[in-house]
């Protein structure tokens, strides 16, 4: 197993990560009880996974639950722990959002559910745009001096809500997000534009959430066989397909590349996931112990450079303003983080 650097921590964390919405759940999710879930996490552990990602809101809390009856018999001093609190938890007016009362009260309702001392990453869930940020930094900075959590992150953000939940930080001396969790594939690669180069620039690394996409980028799924079961087959329609064509010619090459290593496709989107840049852990997921299983081995596999430009070109967004202006006209101007997502439009 890799291990990285949680952004300007000193915090190391595998390059995989266990995620834990399927604990729990009613079946569109999938609906993990603790005993998988301790199977599941005892085979990640034996791998040398350290990180396991939950919330407050994943089953309805179940998932915290199930989590903390999981991680009994020594478990829980093999990981570091993430939770995360935004989304309502209850029908009162303050039972939502990022508010001073509703941080501390969700943060020591999880700890109980997890049966946990602290929470290692606490992340904020999703922007609240009704709480001043000066509250909800202040909040979390209160926490890890109380020693519930110990370093805090955002999920969800825009550029320029990371940067000013930073510019606050800053201001007051509060503790900084280490990492911003994630949506990020090779069918969605909008955080090209601005998320990764602000956390290149600020030192905030990437967790990545649903890293297939919801199972469209696993291989199984093609043009000519699609999802008889699960959510898909449920009308779920998180991540979005805007552009099926596009979504096929990706999987096209993501199965092309996994035939020429011998490999199933999610290894090889996760693969081409652990080779980009700020990437500091992939959080994995899976109905069952098999599905992790394959999803671990992706760690071990090396793409060729062929092979990620391949995979680069099929999947590139398009480029929008005002990234096009600077590739065309002050390409010497660019900065390293900028190339990142330019190099492949510059040399056409």
């Amino acid at each position: 197993m890799q291990y990285r650097q949680l952004g300007r921590s000193g915090l190391k964390v595998s390059a995989l990560a266990i995620g834990t919405v399927t604990f729990g759940g009613d079946g569109l999710w999938g609906n993990t009880d603790t005993r998988e879930a301790q199977r599941q996490i005892d085979l990640c552990l034996d791998h040398g996974v350290n990180l396991v990602d939950t919330a407050n809101v994943y089953s309805n809390t179940l998932s915290e639950q199930i989590l903390g009856e999981a991680l009994s018999d020594g478990r829980r001093d093999r990981v570091l722990l993430a939770s995360k609190v935004r989304f309502p938890t209850g029908k009162g007016p303050n039972d939502r959002g990022l508010s001073r009362w509703h941080i501390i009260r969700e943060c020591e309702a999880s700890l109980k559910r997890m049966k946990t001392d602290v929470i290692d990453l606490y992340q904020v869930h999703e922007w609240d745009g009704q709480t001043p940020l000066e509250e909800t930094i202040e909040a979390l900075d209160t926490l890890v001096k109380q020693g519930k959590i110990r370093y805090v992150g955002c999920s969800n953000y825009s550029a320029w809500h990371l940067m000013k939940a930073l510019a606050v930080a800053d201001a007051h001396h509060y503790q900084r997000f280490v990492a911003q969790q994630i949506h990020y594939t090779l069918h969605s690669r909008e955080a090209e534009y601005e998320l990764i180069p602000l956390g290149i620039d600020q030192g905030v690394s990437l967790l990545i959430w649903s890293p297939l996409a919801g199972g469209w980028l696993s291989g199984k799924y093609t043009r000519t066989s699609k999802p008889e079961g699960g959510r898909q087959a449920q009308g779920f329609r998180e991540p979005p397909i805007y552009d099926w064509e596009h979504l096929w010619n990706i999987v096209d090459v993501v199965n092309e590349v996994a035939a020429a290593h011998g490999v199933s496709g999610a290894q090889v989107a996760l693969a081409w996931l652990l080779q980009r840049p700020l990437v500091a852990s992939v959080i994995i997921g899976g109905r069952n112990y098999g599905q992790f299983e394959d999803n671990l081995k992706s760690v071990d596999l090396k793409l060729t450079a062929d092979q990620i430009a391949r995979l680069d070109k099929v999947s590139r967004p398009p480029l929008i303003y005002p990234y096009w202006h600077q590739s065309f006209t002050a390409r010497d101007r660019l900065s390293t983080a900028d190339l990142s997502l330019h190099s492949a439009y510059l040399d056409d």
